[in-house]
């Protein structure tokens, strides 16, 4: 914070919650307004108006938009008042944000269905009797062809180019439709109408928020405060996640799967989702660094208990424990593969002494012929025994008495044992 904020002489409190509030955040704008509106609040116990829009252009919300909803959550605990904003309206224009080219419009049809889901998802991580939750449909429908026009004439063509990808798209050619124009002025118009005190959003809406500011400005009101969140970097370790780009968590998996997709997050990324989906502390993180694969494991933990927060009533773990338990007795605390037989995997039961590996599986019925069997060898495709040794040798005989362990390609295991 700088010399200046501190010569304000902010209560304790307001500057508890601005440290709070301030964690994984790219951009305040301005920072000092924020300080003095939670002053302002703590002095005569009004409640912050906390706005954050979320278009419904997908069925399923993912632990990329869960960043924004913590942060919403973060101001519902420390008293402020949270509108969630559905943009049924909106999302039938189409945000231009990051867009190489016209967004194909929705279907109200489509946007309804979508919006449905939310409505209930987003309780996963919001207060249920501290949210508002409103559809920005019920006074932009309504709005005449004067009233719209009236908007319109609140912002200039030259302030709308300003904005990079518009900039982008003229530079390479490419059309842009009017209707596109139209979108930041009903975003905003949404807090004019909100009178949002505070509005969040990811780092490619900064655009569109200050669209807000200048509208609420136009229109006579204090300007609301803005909050930019980083997007968070999907599973691929390169794109932001999107169900669009399969590199996702979706917050109604089941638990073992978040625990298995938050696992293959490199070991550089993790650290971003610990400061943008988990409150341990920094320091707290640091030491976790010592010991990259624990850290690993405590994180898809967190995150399952985050999304699944209920105790498993048969063991009174955590779903995140359980899920945990799953993950070592598959994988090995290690970390490596463990051979893991599916219920009613088949049993070969023979009565020679020595038998040819590719003879068994063809026995059993699991491949038509000894050479396909001897191509899944050539490929790296047969392990054998529970730290699933990979077989090389197409001649490789099984010897008994014994028992043997066999995966075969992605989903065939076979047990093989003497009579």
């Amino acid at each position: 914070m700088s010399e200046a904020n501190e010569a304000r002489k902010y209560s304790k409190k307001t500057l508890e919650q601005f440290e709070i509030l301030k964690r994984g955040v790219e951009e305040i704008l301005p920072e000092q307004s924020l300080l003095d509106k939670l002053e302002k609040s703590q002095k005569t116990g009004k409640p912050l108006k906390i706005k954050a829009g979320f278009d419904p252009t997908a069925p399923d919300l993912h632990l990329g938009h869960t960043v924004l909803l913590r942060k919403l959550r973060q101001f519902q605990d420390l008293g402020h008042e949270v509108i969630f904003l559905i943009g049924d309206f909106t999302a039938t224009i189409g945000d231009p944000t990051g867009r190489s080219a016209t967004r194909k419009r929705l279907t109200p049809e489509e946007v309804k269905a979508n919006a449905k889901t939310y409505e209930t998802q987003v309780f996963k991580i919001l207060d249920r009797e501290k949210t508002r939750i409103v559809f920005n449909s019920e006074w932009c429908m309504p709005m005449k062809v004067d009233e719209v026009l009236g908007l319109t004439a609140r912002y200039t063509v030259a302030r709308m180019i300003e904005r990079d990808d518009f900039h982008k798209r003229m530079k390479a050619g490419e059309s842009i439709s009017i209707i596109e124009f139209i979108y930041p002025l009903f975003q905003g118009y949404d807090s004019v109408v909100l009178e949002s005190d505070v509005e969040l959003g990811g780092t490619d809406q900064k655009f569109n928020l200050l669209v807000g500011r200048e509208l609420q400005n136009q229109y006579g009101q204090e300007q609301q405060v803005i909050l930019t969140l980083p997007l968070l970097v999907g599973l691929d370790g390169q794109k932001k996640m999107s169900k669009s780009y399969d590199n996702y968590i979706g917050i109604e998996e089941e638990p073992y799967n978040v625990f298995a997709k938050a696992m293959s997050v490199s070991d550089d990324l993790m650290w971003d989702y610990y400061t943008l989906l988990t409150s341990v502390p920094f320091d707290e993180i640091e030491d976790l660094k010592r010991d990259p694969l624990d850290a690993k494991k405590k994180l898809a933990s967190h995150l399952v208990d985050f999304l699944h927060p209920e105790v498993d009533p048969a063991s009174g773990k955590s779903r995140g424990a359980l899920a945990r338990e799953g993950w070592d007795q598959e994988k090995g605390k290690d970390g490596r593969d463990k051979m893991v037989l599916p219920p009613n995997t088949p049993v070969l039961q023979v009565s020679e002494k020595e038998i040819l590996l590719t003879q068994a599986i063809v026995d059993a019925g699991l491949e038509k012929s000894a050479s396909a069997v001897k191509r899944l060898i050539e490929s790296g495709a047969i392990r054998m025994g529970e730290d699933l040794e990979q077989v090389q040798d197409k001649q490789f005989m099984l010897s008994f008495p014994g028992k043997y362990q066999l995966k075969i390609g992605k989903k065939k295991y076979l047990i093989v044992e003497s009579r």
